[in-house]
């Protein structure tokens, strides 16, 4: 019937006669869909990582790798993103809530607490890393000394919404290979606006990069 999305969770909405489903997936950093025409050849992917295949008359979607596959009645949609923050793309976008989510979590590093779904849905490596750098923050600054965070949530929103519906991502306005961001996947490059080396980190989970001079530590002075 139709596809929606709530932060990175994908949500295809199917009928079957009378009933509605919805195949829920999470792509995750390696997992895709992809379209071929009926007959064409499914070369996108490995084979082996294929975990769902759905058919039309006019068309054939291969979902490669998928994480948190799951299917349910699209009246029980709603148990599957519950546990989430707002949706910074969505149309009930809640910036005040997705502020006082983070606020929870004061002790907590700001670009940890920007990946947390929990707090607001759809905030990636990328856009942690870019908004952070626009802002002029340092990543691990607290939460509860973040200065106007407010401004960094609709910052975070603002770089998102610009990049709705295009392929590639650009939080510099550019679009040119090697210009779309500020600091991510930048490592040891002149920073785009001081012309600091970029450093990059692997605390927790995830790797973060960010200017030391533009960035500095315990410094967090808004744009």
């Amino acid at each position: 019937i139709e596809s929606a999305c709530y932060g990175k969770h994908l949500l295809l909405r199917l009928k079957n006669k009378d009933r509605t489903f919805t195949l829920h997936s999470h792509l995750r950093m390696d997992g895709s869909w992809r379209m071929f025409a009926p007959g064409d050849r499914w070369a996108a992917r490995p084979a082996h990582t294929i975990r769902v295949v759905l058919r039309t008359d006019d068309a054939v979607a291969v979902g490669y790798h998928l994480h948190e596959l799951s299917l349910v009645r699209t009246s029980d949609e709603s148990l599957l993103t519950r546990h989430l923050g707002p949706d910074l793309l969505g149309p009930n976008w809640d910036p005040q809530e997705a502020v006082r989510r983070l606020q929870m979590h004061d002790d907590t590093a700001i670009a940890e607490a920007l990946l947390d779904q929990r707090n607001l849905a759809g905030i990636g490596n990328l856009y942690k890393a870019e908004a952070l750098f626009v802002h002029r923050t340092w990543p691990w600054t607290p939460v509860s000394e973040v200065e106007d965070l407010p401004g960094l949530v609709t910052l975070a929103q603002k770089q998102l919404a610009a990049n709705r519906g295009r392929w590639t991502q650009s939080t510099t306005g550019s679009l040119l290979k090697g210009e779309t961001t500020f600091v991510y996947g930048r490592r040891g490059r002149p920073c785009r606006r001081c012309g600091t080396a970029i450093r990059v980190s692997e605390r927790g989970d995830r790797i973060t990069y960010w200017c030391p001079a533009c960035q500095p530590e315990s410094v967090t002075t808004p744009s």
